[in-house]
């Protein structure tokens, strides 16, 4: 069963090295381009907050964001805007969650997030912690996939295969980071292909991240995933 304190208190140490890298950056740094194509590091700053306030919506049951447009909006709406007023952005956001998260409440409750994607309001802080951890990464500063807590690796690798699992598009597939194995892909009696590597390496194929070019597969190409 999932632990939704004990992934909040996970959240908030993601948060707080967050805020750290971020204050060590300065205005022409948040300006430059992020690992995420297309957006700066103020864009990836101002998603984590925003990201926030959103699943503070979902969980006092309002939808996620008003629109797609929305959401997009805002985020070039504070992607300019300066070092100070970014971490401050990012510090209140994160105790509205906070505060959201340890309100009483049914947490076996099935929530709506984006796209008609339903979860139980309990994995919510367990998302939250992948996109303060995986965005953290995208800001190009210095925090790589391999400095992410073991735990959060070997459950975010977890959680992708199994969104990938039964898709159609998906060859029957092992993956292993050499102590553990998970399956992803088309139900089959086994598996086409065996996909190797690090934790890092095999979670950053897996979260788009990486080409997988360091993993060693058997059985075939290397699938290649849809995306998130």
């Amino acid at each position: 069963m999932t632990d939704h304190a004990h992934d909040l208190a996970r959240v908030q140490e993601a948060t707080e090295r967050l805020l750290s890298a971020a204050a060590a950056l300065d205005n022409a740094a948040l300006a430059e381009p992020s690992r995420l194509p297309g957006w700066t590091r103020g864009h990836v700053l101002a998603h984590i907050a925003r990201n926030a306030d959103a699943l503070v919506n979902v969980l006092e049951g309002r939808p996620m964001y008003v629109s797609p447009e929305a959401r997009d909006a805002d985020i070039e709406r504070d992607a300019p805007r300066p070092l100070e007023t970014h971490l401050t952005d990012l510090r209140d956001s994160a105790a509205r969650f906070d505060a959201a998260g340890s309100a009483p409440g049914d947490w076996n409750r099935v929530v709506e997030l984006r796209n008609g994607v339903t979860d139980v309001a309990a994995r919510l802080p367990f998302r939250r912690w992948a996109e303060v951890g995986l965005h953290h990464v995208d800001l190009g500063a210095g925090y790589e996939l391999e400095d992410l807590p073991a735990e959060f690796t070997e459950r975010e690798t977890e959680f992708l295969a199994h969104r990938f699992l039964g898709r159609p598009d998906v060859p029957p597939t092992s993956l292993s980071d050499g102590t553990r194995t998970w399956r992803t892909g088309q139900d089959a009696p086994q598996p086409e292909v065996t996909v190797t590597g690090t934790p890092a390496d095999l979670l950053g194929w897996l979260a788009g991240r990486r080409d997988g070019a360091a993993l060693e597969v058997k059985g075939g190409e290397l699938p290649a995933l849809p995306p998130l």
